[in-house]
């Protein structure tokens, strides 16, 4: 075999196995980190525009050995102007996978033709614009490339490693919003008649192992899909986009345990082609303007294959998909992640668990698994669109009912007296360890396959030349 053959077998290899199915078990939880809220990434201007937005998403690059978390839209809700990011992070991995050291390596902001795509909700109203709510991210392994997935379009684009927009892939016609016919980014349902939902846009993001397909899913179903003024549809959408075209070439429907607690979708991770785990959360936890009773988030496994294409469809409120439609396969839970908290959140759970990765391998055949949080930048605002910031005493009973806000940025001027015992919300991160048969993580891009095999043929060569000299 010429070694010109050799790239495409070791591709079609990798490939070749993500045909057996994938099997989460044995996951256990190792340990966590409470990351300080008021950390700084590594841009340039105020504290405040670098305070760290913890974990919309997470992203392990297996072939790079890098980490990645997603920020979102910025502090304020989409009032304030904010250049939006994502930060390259370090992370030691023990042998028993339990982590430690995290440290921002590196901040990228996302730009088109070098102006920044900021976190400012759409205006005029009928045009997106720069405007952009980065929600789910992953590294196409064909080319290195960024893509990022958004709430406000929704939308999902391509970056290159600089954080430029190269491609913007085109969107599913049924959840761009609008009021009739006409595109509306920020009106609400019922005046809102087919789309998105605000804030319910494109929350999950994966990718397959040969990079062909991206998924993208809506937090929660588009308007048409049994939204009413008392409660949301149990049926969301996973969208499946070429990334050779572009294009959405299919969506498939998800259904919530309940459409209650305003439970939806924040993560999606791919196992192999047709296998993901998926992160399905409440409203409920330790968090700013959250309801601390009840929280309720899950990992769980789905299947793809056998689910019909729905892109032709509303779906139901509940019940049954229409006829000659099937739903994706929605398997065991796998995680819990309300059951192992932390002192330093006063062994709470926070509210909105957002990210969620596959990490290396352990020395013992398990994967380490990662989930993050999303601390909305311990930020909120007031009616009149006032920010502030927001300190939790996490010892209280309900450290948001007992919490004190400051003009953001600031600590003087707060609604209480600042003593030591109060922080700024932190972003967490459990670290798990699962078995996962059949695994496939995403393979190199052709140029990364081409150096690693160039250098085996290097290092055989220099072997064959020793044995013959011996």
């Amino acid at each position: 075999m010429s070694s010109s053959q050799l790239p495409g077998l070791l591709l079609a290899c990798a490939i070749t196995s993500a045909a057996h199915a994938q099997t989460v078990y044995d996951v256990g939880f190792v340990n966590g980190l409470a990351l300080s809220g008021g950390a700084l990434d590594r841009s340039a201007g105020s504290d405040v525009e670098r305070r760290l937005g913890y974990f919309s998403d997470l992203y392990y690059d297996r072939q790079r050995n890098e980490w990645w978390g997603l920020s979102d839209r910025g502090p304020g809700g989409g009032t304030l102007s904010y250049e939006t990011r994502v930060q390259r992070f370090t992370l030691d991995v023990a042998a028993n996978g339990a982590i430690g050291n995290f440290q921002v390596a590196q901040t990228i902001k996302f730009t088109r033709s070098g102006v920044p795509l900021n976190g400012l909700a759409p205006n005029p109203s009928d045009v997106l614009g720069n405007a952009f709510d980065p929600e789910g991210f992953v590294i196409n392994p064909k080319n290195g490339n960024l893509l990022v997935s958004d709430e406000y379009g929704p939308s999902l684009y391509e970056f290159d490693r600089n954080g430029q927009l190269v491609r913007e892939y085109t969107m599913a016609p049924n959840l761009v919003p609008k009021v009739g016919a006409t595109p509306n980014y920020d009106a609400k349902p019922p005046t809102l008649t087919s789309g998105r939902e605000p804030n319910r846009g494109l929350e999950g993001l994966a990718i397959s192992p040969d990079g062909k397909y991206a998924y993208a899913v809506l937090q929660n179903g588009a308007v048409q899909d049994g939204w009413s003024s008392s409660s949301r549809g149990r049926y969301t959408r996973i969208v499946k986009f070429d990334t050779a075209t572009g294009q959405a070439v299919g969506q498939y429907a998800y259904q919530l345990d309940s459409a209650s607690q305003g439970r939806g979708i924040s993560a999606l991770v791919a196992l192999g082609n047709d296998r993901f785990m998926i992160l399905e959360r409440n409203n409920r936890g330790i968090g700013v303007g959250a309801t601390l009773a009840s929280p309720d988030k899950n990992v769980f496994m789905i299947d793809l294959n056998g689910a019909t294409d729905v892109s032709g469809i509303d779906l139901p409120a509940s019940g049954d998909l229409p006829f000659g439609f099937t739903a994706v396969a929605k398997g065991a839970k796998v995680i819990d992640l309300d059951v192992d908290t932390l002192a330093a959140l006063g062994s709470k759970s926070p509210e909105k668990w957002e990210g969620l990765a596959v990490g290396p391998q352990l020395a013992n055949g398990s994967f380490l698994v990662l989930a993050g949080s999303d601390n909305d930048y311990s930020v909120t605002q007031s009616d009149g669109g006032e920010q502030f910031d927001v300190w939790f005493r996490m010892s209280d009973a309900d450290p948001f009912a007992t919490s004190i806000q400051c003009p953001i940025g600031a600590v003087v001027g707060c609604t209480g007296a600042l003593t030591d015992d109060y922080v700024l919300l932190p972003g967490v991160l459990h670290a798990y360890t699962a078995n996962i048969d059949g695994y496939v993580a995403a393979v190199p891009e052709p140029e990364t396959l081409a150096l690693m095999l160039a250098g085996l043929i290097a290092v055989g060569g220099v072997a064959r030349r020793n044995r013959r000299t011996a």
